[in-house]
């Protein structure tokens, strides 16, 4: 059980976020980047309620329902300890699942459609639209007015639609899809899937300045695109925005799957599938 230093406190958590990143640290692939050693914690994001306040803690009290993130790779937990900047009230209105799976995802789509300046009128790409980044990067796409053309398989094309993107399916002739889907070219690409789609934008005539990827690292240094995600928008004020769209039901967060703590393993066994439409939370 963790005890609240100064300005933190502890929260009992009722919601939990899975991410690939966390894979991704676990199997060594993020080693240069997030370096660990094992055994080690895991997990980002969390819903819950305060059940103690360290020394100097004004902003929130005992009892009171929050979400927020842990850098210490410490959320996938019945209780986290985290700073009070790291935390934002959580509105009745969210579910404790769609509340506890915002940090990482929430963010990573916020800072990668910042990064490609997408306006009004603009075509852009999302390429993984269905998982739980790309689905809110969708959104916010829309939100600003852009036309979205979302890669994703097929079973999930109706979902998009009625999201308001254009879906076109990821195989062999996906190239051929977004150009029939753009007839005024396309000025912006957000990848958060990687397995080539940085290249395909390039191909397409994107400049390199307006493609973000937050997974495909070699092929951003290989290219010189963007690499903006979760850290680069990692402030309470941002996922407070977030947070305030969703309430407001202009931005949808989709649950995929809920897991009780003791079967995080079977959790990730899904994600790594890679198949989820939308966020695979653990839950206490």
């Amino acid at each position: 059980m963790p005890t609240p230093s100064q300005g933190r406190v502890v929260v009992e958590v009722r919601a939990a976020g899975i991410n690939p990143g966390e894979t991704a640290i676990r199997t060594g692939a993020l080693k240069d980047m997030f370096p660990t050693t094992f055994p080690s914690g895991e997990g980002s994001d969390f819903s819950g309620v305060i059940v103690a306040v360290g020394e100097g803690v004004t902003q929130f009290r005992i009892g009171q329902e929050v979400l927020g993130w842990s850098d210490e790779r410490a959320s996938h937990a019945t209780h986290v300890s985290a700073p009070v900047n790291q935390l934002v009230p959580k509105p009745p209105s969210l579910s404790w699942e769609v509340a506890g799976s915002l940090y990482v995802a929430g963010l990573a789509a916020w800072a990668s459609v910042e990064s490609v300046q997408a306006r009004r009128g603009e075509t852009v790409v999302v390429s993984g639209a269905s998982g739980g980044v790309g689905a809110i990067a969708v959104q916010l796409l829309i939100l600003k007015g852009a036309k979205v053309i979302a890669i994703a398989s097929k079973k999930n094309h109706a979902w998009l639609r009625a999201l308001g993107a254009v879906p076109v399916v990821h195989d062999g002739q996906t190239l051929e899809h977004v150009r029939g889907a753009a007839s005024g070219g396309v000025q912006a690409w957000v990848d958060v899937f990687g397995g080539g789609y940085v290249k395909l934008a390039v191909e397409l005539g994107v400049a390199r300045a307006r493609i973000n990827t937050i997974i495909d690292f070699q092929a951003a240094k290989e290219f010189g695109v963007r690499i903006q995600g979760t850290q680069s928008a990692a402030n309470a004020e941002t996922l407070g925005q977030l947070v305030k769209l969703i309430a407001e039901g202009k931005v949808e967060v989709t649950i995929a799957a809920r897991y009780p703590l003791d079967q995080v393993r079977e959790a990730f066994a899904e994600l790594e599938k890679r198949q989820a439409r939308g966020k695979i939370v653990l839950v206490n």
